[in-house]
């Protein structure tokens, strides 16, 4: 090899230890990688960055901002509730999130599906008394699965899509790569359901342990017409065992029901009496129906909720609030604001949040103007003001949009009567003029460290090819499996980039082992186009690692997993699902 393969092959070197090591970001490690390749002259400074105008990487960031629409309106919360709603054991839960997630990740990216399925799970097990990390991991696996069974499932086969397109090789078509991603998706989900459960560990899942030392609220909820927990029983509602939420009384028609019983049915009217910490309050305000009721002045309306926020204040001494009842303080005329909940020093408040005299030390969760935070910062009746950022009332009212842009979205894409890029560029200006989402809301919602790591991976990947390290890395893999073929060197390429993906992330492992597959493809004197898919599928098979694909370091955290149940989990599957790829992909690709 020369110097300058060498070379490459020494820097793309240091990188794999240094994302192992975890001593820099991926996105800047991969950007110092191709600016030292264009100083050296190995790439030129046009080589460097057409990375970021690539159509693939371009349309995955346009489909972050299509799911995000998709969160804020409330369409992916619906149907997590719907489907789960009424699953009693772990198996139900299974096949119910099966049957949801692996077809919505054929269509969206899994980021923001795994972030909106993640809460739904946690309440589940938190009602069920079930641990987190019985169900987590296998969320992320089925993200991962489904994605593998569309050209947009997963940001891998749409940058894999561009690279072909731009070395003048056919792309891939929408539903191209489901022959083999559907088989996959089935067999990976059989060995979860029959095998993986039994490996999964049972532990405690982190939050929970938080809920003892969180503040508790009063809060009073009331159920409205059309509610879907009326005619339900408190047990069939959810309503039970809700880590750090307690439902203390039900007033109906000024009758007051309590203790409330797990098979008290709750009627349209009735007020629910709860205490809680931030976080479950926040979980039932999103159930639709279900409002806040201790202040009449509390904003319902979607469109009047959107120009509100919440915040916690806590009452001084000197307050002139102090002796007042709630019902008598009028917070709409002092504060523009209205009261969802109290807490008093760690004592659980009985009474009625509108009969409550305030006192000192009294923390109250309110809804208030935008500008409250600044107006009353340094108000003397409150010793402080904290914003609830975690706060974000849903767009319901245009979840109809929404659903009707995303099914006009994978119209476009499925029939190929617009490009995929301005299909999901289109959707997403759409989705911002018809109020789904702001601007603002689309810009966080972009994740930009994986665009920046994907659009730089490109230029590492133009200098393994400009060097000629790829040409005498895909000839001594043509030398190794010269007695068995191709089929050979395809299951190395697999094995190799599935273990690859492991360590660094998928995007970038298709980027880079990209040149070896076409070189390896040219010395056999074969089609490509077998060992591009091995690639596609490999790179996005990480099951043995939490730190390979974003979906399994999402749920790393709140399922309490140790690094080792990934790799006890993850193995036998990567193992059995090699095997499906070897045998399929010749089949349905011949060389």
């Amino acid at each position: 090899m020369s110097v300058e393969a060498w070379f490459t092959l020494s820097v793309v070197t240091a990188i794999f230890a240094a994302l192992v090591r975890n001593w820099a970001a991926t996105d800047v490690l991969f950007l110092g990688a191709t600016a030292l390749f264009a100083l050296l002259g190995i790439i030129s400074p046009e080589e460097a960055f057409a990375g970021f105008s690539n159509s693939g990487m371009l349309t995955v960031a346009m489909l972050f901002a299509v799911a995000a629409g998709l969160r804020e309106t409330g369409v992916l919360d619906t149907l997590g509730e719907h489907f789960l709603g009424r699953a009693r054991t772990e198996k139900q839960v299974f096949g119910r999130l099966a049957a949801i997630i692996v077809p919505f990740s054929a269509f969206l990216n899994n980021t923001p599906i795994v972030a909106m399925f993640m809460p739904i799970v946690l309440d589940w097990c938190r009602r069920n008394n079930v641990s987190a990390s019985r169900l987590l991991i296998p969320l992320s696996y089925m993200t991962i699965l489904g994605g593998t069974c569309t050209l947009i499932g997963t940001s891998t086969n749409l940058v894999v899509h561009g690279l072909m397109i731009e070395n003048g090789l056919p792309g891939l078509g929408m539903f191209e790569i489901a022959r083999l991603g559907i088989p996959y998706a089935i067999v990976g989900l059989a060995y979860m359901y029959l095998l993986g459960t039994r490996l999964l560990p049972e532990r405690k899942e982190m939050l929970e342990q938080l809920v003892e030392s969180s503040r508790e609220y009063l809060v009073e909820m009331q159920i409205q017409a059309g509610c879907r927990l009326a005619g339900q029983t408190v047990e069939q509602a959810g309503l039970r065992h809700l880590a750090g939420l307690f439902l203390i009384e039900i007033d109906r028609d000024g009758e007051c029901i309590g203790p409330v019983g797990p098979e008290a049915v709750l009627e349209e009217g009735d007020r629910l009496v709860f205490t809680g910490i931030v976080s479950t309050i926040l979980d039932l305000e999103k159930i639709p129906g279900l409002v806040p009721v201790a202040d009449p002045s509390y904003e319902i309306a979607p469109q009047e909720q959107r120009k509100r926020r919440l915040c916690e204040a806590v009452i001084s001494s000197n307050s002139h609030l102090i002796g007042k009842t709630i019902r008598n303080a009028d917070f709409r005329t002092a504060y523009g604001a209205a009261v969802v909940a109290v807490h008093r020093g760690g004592k659980r408040v009985v009474q009625k949040i509108g009969d409550i005299t305030l006192q000192p030390g009294d923390t109250l969760l309110l809804q208030t103007r935008d500008n409250f935070l600044q107006k009353h910062r340094n108000d003397q009746s409150f010793y402080l003001i904290n914003d609830v950022a975690e706060w974000s009332p849903l767009r319901r009212d245009r979840a109809w949009v929404g659903t009707v842009l995303f099914l006009g979205l994978i119209i476009l894409m499925t029939t190929g009567w617009v490009n995929t890029l301005v299909a999901a560029t289109l959707t997403t200006v759409l989705m911002i003029f018809s109020g789904c989402i702001t601007a603002n809301e689309v810009r966080k919602s972009i994740e930009w460290q994986v665009l920046i790591t994907i659009g730089a991976a490109f230029g590492v990947g133009i200098a393994i090819e400009n060097s000629g390290a790829a040409t005498a890395v895909a000839q001594a893999l043509v030398d190794a499996t010269a007695g068995w073929g191709p089929i050979a060197a395809l299951a190395v390429i697999y094995l190799l980039c599935s273990l690859v993906t492991e360590l660094i992330t998928n995007n970038a492992a298709a980027v880079l082992l990209f040149p070896f597959c076409l070189k390896t493809a040219e010395l056999y004197d074969v089609s490509s186009r077998p060992f591009l898919i091995a690639l596609l599928f490999a790179a996005s098979a990480s099951f043995m690692t939490p730190i390979g694909y974003q979906t399994n370091m999402m749920v790393y955290g709140p399922g309490g997993y140790r690094f080792t149940d990934f790799a006890r989990i993850g193995a036998p599957l990567h193992i059995v699902l090699w095997l499906i790829a070897i045998v399929l992909i010749p089949w349905f690709w011949p060389f």
